[in-house]
């Protein structure tokens, strides 16, 4: 959960722009980041929203477009540890399936009452 809050926050910042600081609990977004990623306009975010989200964002991180995530691409987002979690094959690169696979687990985790969406 930790994790998506920073990706999210991080990628949000990079390609959406700066967000209104304001007071957050940890490991959930703003509310500004969650109107952002709310493309529908639902008043929350749904499984398909975010995972659009975070398509467009392995993209983004991929800085030099090998279809793969170096530890130096992540740096500001990702501690070593949470690094090594995210790269299953432990091959010392993040692929996007990789990617995917973490980031919607931690979208799983942030659905409290399982319906599919983040409020």
């Amino acid at each position: 959960m930790k994790t998506l809050a920073l990706v999210t926050t991080f990628i949000l910042c990079q390609c959406v722009g700066a967000v209104a600081q304001q007071q957050q609990q940890p490991g959930s977004m703003y509310q500004g980041q969650m109107d952002r990623l709310d493309t529908n306009t639902s008043k929350s975010v749904d499984r398909s929203e975010y995972e659009t989200f975070m398509g467009t964002a392995f993209v983004s991180l991929d800085k030099n477009k090998d279809g793969s995530l170096q530890s130096d691409e992540t740096v500001q987002i990702l501690t070593v540890e949470q690094f090594a979690l995210t790269d299953a094959n432990q091959n010392g690169r993040v692929s996007r399936s990789e990617f995917m696979q973490r980031v919607m687990a931690d979208f799983a985790t942030a659905d409290r009452d399982r319906d599919g969406n983040m409020q």
